[in-house]
Order: structure tokens, then sequence, then C-alpha cells
């Protein structure tokens, strides 16, 4: 039978790098995160598809101990150590008012912002092509070869309160971004299989 791998127009190490050895991870070495390598990233993701080429995802950066301390104070208490200790976190949200941007993300549709602008659906719109802009993100951050711990076990609305209230951006996950600190703590958690998540009509 041929290997599923041999299907894939990527070479083996970038697939295991990009998805089957990447891991969720906890704990991080003390190497920094530079700009560079966000820069890095954010030059990959910033492909990702989105409705109406929106692109609402924001991306804030979570680097001073005055910052991380405010941040730490809004997060379930597993979430607190694991972030307060990652090199880098990062806060993703979303911009309720992606609209404005559409004229010139979107100049062959000029009618586009019309369809948004005071308009409740757009938080549904935002939030659905941001998150496909968080999966990307996390890809670009395992890309660089660096582990992404993504939370959404947090308060978001005090996140928001606290760090978008002139913006109104609105929090959906907090992601840790570092080197990896050795081995993952637990083995890999089982995967659903294909027939119990793919069904063809």
């Amino acid at each position: 039978m041929t290997e599923l791998h041999e299907h894939v127009a990527l070479d083996t190490t970038a697939q295991d790098l990009l998805f089957r050895e990447a891991r969720t991870v906890t704990t991080f070495s003390d190497e920094p995160v530079s700009e560079e390598q966000v820069a890095a990233i954010y030059d990959l993701i910033k492909y990702a598809p989105t409705a109406f080429n929106s692109q609402p995802l924001r991306i804030l950066l979570v680097r001073t101990p005055e910052a991380r301390e405010r941040l730490v104070e809004h997060l379930w208490d597993g979430n607190k150590a694991k972030t307060a200790g990652a090199p880098l976190v990062a806060v993703l949200a979303y911009d309720p008012e992606f609209h404005e941007h559409l004229p010139t993300q979107l100049p062959h549709f000029p009618a586009a912002q019309s369809l948004f602008k005071g308009k409740d659906h757009r938080f549904v719109e935002a939030s659905v092509s941001a998150g496909l802009q968080i999966g990307y993100f996390i890809l670009g951050v395992r890309a660089v070869g660096l582990a992404a711990g993504p939370m959404t076990g947090l308060d978001a609305e005090a996140i928001d309160q606290e760090f978008f209230a002139e913006t109104g951006y609105k929090t959906l996950v907090v992601v840790t971004i570092g080197k990896p600190d050795g081995s993952p703590a637990f083995p890999r958690s089982p995967r659903l299989e294909q027939n119990r998540v793919i069904t063809t009509v």
C-alpha cells in the first residue's frame, strides 16, 4: 500500500515539523523569540484565506513583565504558570471593524464595506475568518522552528478591557511561543480515525 506521506507535496521533514511531530508545548527553554522570527511568522501567515479578504486577526505581543502580569491575572489557574514562564506570549483577537479596511483589501468589490458596516453579523464573520488565521498562525510558529501553546482558558472580556479598550478588539486565544524545553510532559493523545470525521454524500 502506498504510504500516505507520498501524496503530500511537502517533504516528510516539513510534514513532521508542521503536523506529525508538532506538539502543544507547556514548558519552554529560556531562548528568546526575536522580532525577526515574528516577522518571518507573519510573512507566512498573512496569506491565510479570509472572507472578503477581510484579515480580521489582530495580534498583541506581550513582552514586558508588567504586561505579562496583567494578562496572567485573567487566565484560568491551569494556564497561569505556563504563560508567565513562556519566552513570548501573543493575544490573538479579531477586529470587529475589519470592514473599514475593505476598500484597500478588496478593491475590486467597492460595495463590500456596506455589507458589514453597522451590522451585527460582522462579529460572526470576523471570528470565523480570524479562526482560520489562528490555524495559520500556529503553523507559522512551527515553520520557523518554534512551538506554540494555544489556550482558550481565559476571561476574554476582562482581557478586552485590559488591553483593547481603545481598539474594541475581541480576544479569541492566547498563545505561548518559544523553543520547547525537553520532551513533552505526556504522550500524544489519540486522534479520531478518518471514518469518524469524514463522510461522503
